[in-house]
């Protein structure tokens, strides 16, 4: 798998006494309601509320390719003084529905039709609200600035 492939290259190339290397992983989709309990057919356009589900884990998210990832990243810490840091964006994020996806894709305001279909003009990996992104780019401040 190309992770563990990069893992491997940052092991052998970098110097973990001068270098940190971070690694997030992908923002997950929202693109079907009835995944946290909501309308057979829906979609995440007007939720307000976070999935209270603790085992939700949305139909387009792929567990196998998270725990590759956090076991090449548990080796790569038993392995090393100093590992990538990583930040589950995936697992993380899937509970917030609410927080995209950007209906400003195509530099025009959606039309209702749109907006009652998000598939048909939403790009649900590049969040446009404020929140969860905001959040994120805290925690990786406060990783380089504050390890």
């Amino acid at each position: 798998m190309a992770f563990r492939e990069m893992l491997q290259w940052v092991r052998d190339n970098m110097d973990f006494n001068t270098t940190r290397v971070f690694f997030t992983s992908m923002s997950p989709t929202h693109g079907k309601s009835q995944d946290w309990g909501g309308a057979p057919g829906g979609n995440c356009y007007n939720e307000t509320t976070m999935v209270e589900d603790p085992g939700y884990w949305g139909s387009d998210s792929r567990r196998s390719v998270m725990r590759v990832i956090r076991g090449d990243h548990g080796r790569a810490t038993a392995q090393t003084c100093r590992s990538p840091s990583s930040t589950s964006r995936s697992c993380r994020s899937t509970a917030r529905t609410r927080t995209h996806p950007s209906t400003r894709s195509s530099g025009r305001r959606p039309t209702p039709e749109q907006l009652a279909d998000p598939k048909t003009y939403a790009d649900c990996v590049h969040w446009c609200l404020p929140g969860l992104q905001d959040t994120w780019n805290e925690l990786l401040y406060t990783k380089l600035f504050y390890p």
